[in-house]
């Protein structure tokens, strides 16, 4: 799944809420242990929609599915099927 990233007024926003709720003692019911996961998911996504933004480029600029398969750690085919939709081929 891609996802659109976010603008510099988008986080701006974000940080200027972060900022208050921090300036007016932030408090938390979240477990820490979630709160720690939910955070590792967030940068897991945030990295998955780099890897198929660059896969895209590397294809769009004429990469073979091997070379790309190969610099995410998979066959080309694999990557083919898991990317081939950002750069608008059907999955075999």
């Amino acid at each position: 799944m891609i996802t659109l990233r976010r603008s510099s007024q988008d986080i701006i926003n974000q940080a200027e809420e972060l900022a208050d709720y921090f300036e007016h003692g932030f408090v938390s019911d979240t477990p820490p242990a979630i709160a720690k996961l939910r955070a590792a998911a967030h940068r897991r996504a945030l990295a998955e929609t780099d890897v198929a933004e660059a896969v895209g480029e590397a294809a769009r600029a004429g990469h073979s599915w091997r070379v790309i398969g190969a610099a995410v750690g998979t066959s080309g085919e694999a990557a083919r099927q898991r990317y081939g939709k950002v750069v608008g081929q059907r999955p075999a």
